[in-house]
């Protein structure tokens, strides 16, 4: 199996032979409560378009710029997102291609 970042990948099939452990599936469990509010949703929705700063991600929402700050750092933390310094200016991205796929996912499931 292939290994990125230390974690083995596995396809859709696998994930029926895996025996998760009680922390695996608490894991999972606060993953799934970072997407359970509406402004980090949001913030990641616009990231899908591409890296943006915090000053951006604010105006696009209409929203201050201490909010965004705040959600970025749980989104961080989650490891759902990514940074980039340059200069004076740190950029915002999506984390990976799982994070993508999660919210193309969630938005087909909402709209189907």
């Amino acid at each position: 199996m292939s290994e990125c970042n230390g974690h083995e990948h596995h396809n859709d099939m696998d994930i029926l032979s895996i025996e998760p452990t009680e922390e695996n599936l608490y894991d999972l469990a606060e993953l799934f409560k970072v997407f359970g509010d509406s402004t980090r949703i949001q913030i990641m929705y616009v990231l899908l378009g591409g890296e943006m700063s915090v000053g951006d991600i604010a105006d696009k929402l209409n929203m201050n710029a201490s909010a965004i700050s705040h959600q970025l750092r749980v989104l961080k933390q989650a490891k759902l997102i990514k940074n980039r310094r340059s200069g004076k200016n740190i950029f915002y991205s999506l984390a990976d291609d799982h994070v993508v796929t999660i919210m193309k996912q969630g938005m087909d499931h909402v709209l189907e």
